[in-house]
């Protein structure tokens, strides 16, 4: 499997809509995948923006089946993520 780096920016995205959406994860059993291998989260300007390591494009897009309507319920705009092949990650240890 090759890992991906999946960014969103959400320009517009409060973090209610934001911790709306992690809460509906978590009672659909999706909060903490073990196929999520980070998640990072901060304010952007006005929006959002989030960043998660996957361990596979798969994944993410099965992830992605729950996630889109969550987000779009709660309020949410969708934006195109930014997808990358990882390279290395460096754990400290």
């Amino acid at each position: 499997m090759e890992n991906i780096i999946v960014q969103f920016t959400f320009p517009d995205t409060g973090i209610e809509v934001y911790e709306a959406v992690v809460k509906d994860l978590e009672n659909a059993g999706l909060g903490n995948i073990p196929e999520r291998l980070y998640h990072v989260s901060a304010k952007h300007g006005t929006g959002w923006h989030v960043t998660d390591v996957w361990e596979s494009e798969e994944s993410f897009n099965k992830f992605g089946e729950t996630l889109i309507p969550l987000h779009l319920k709660n309020g949410g705009t969708m934006v195109d993520p930014l997808i990358l092949r990882v390279h290395n990650i460096i754990v400290p240890g």
